[in-house]
């Protein structure tokens, strides 16, 4: 009766284990960085210079922090209502790569588009745009930026998505695809 407990409980850890294991997690945008370049587009620059790289960081500007008030909240940065908008992870919901380099303050990573990357992060998987595709990796697309670009919002005004992609939008040159 104890050696069936105890290889019921020893799969009950495994099984456990595994489905967590199967959840992609959140790499953090200084991992997609060190590959997407100038030579591979310039994501990183792009992404750099977007209003979405710097989501966090509005949190804690003066007409958030009124806005919080205004609402009834506490402080924006610390507001799930706020962060679900302004952080990748909060946007997700995922879990954290346990080598992760990701901080809040990166605002709205690449992961929040594209998700979570643990397991299509690798450059063999990425080099193979329908491997990257079947290990996870999404392409966003207006159903993507609507989840926040939104009446929801307290500062929302009209979102024309062909407009804004036209300002973000990061595609791999064709010869950096091969």
């Amino acid at each position: 009766m104890k050696k069936s407990l105890l290889v019921l409980v020893a799969l009950t850890v495994v099984c456990a284990a595994l489905a967590q294991a199967a959840e992609p997690t959140i790499v953090g945008v200084p991992k997609c960085v060190m590959c997407h370049k100038v030579k591979t587009g310039d994501q990183a620059k792009i992404w750099t210079e977007s209003a979405h790289a710097g989501a966090f960081a509005t949190l804690k500007g003066p007409a958030a922090i009124a806005i919080a008030k205004e609402k009834g909240l506490g402080n924006p940065w610390e507001e799930a209502a706020c962060l679900k908008c302004h952080t990748t992870k909060a946007f997700l919901g995922a879990a954290l790569e346990a080598t992760t380099k990701w901080v809040p303050e990166e605002g709205v990573g690449c992961e929040a588009c594209h998700g979570a990357g643990s397991e299509y992060k690798s450059k063999a998987v990425m080099e193979d745009h329908a491997a990257a595709v079947a290990a996870g990796m999404k392409m966003g697309g207006k159903e993507t930026c609507v989840k926040c670009h939104n009446a929801e919002s307290p500062t929302f005004k009209a979102f024309d998505y062909d407009k804004m992609w036209a300002l973000i939008k990061h595609p791999v040159p064709e010869a950096a695809a091969k």
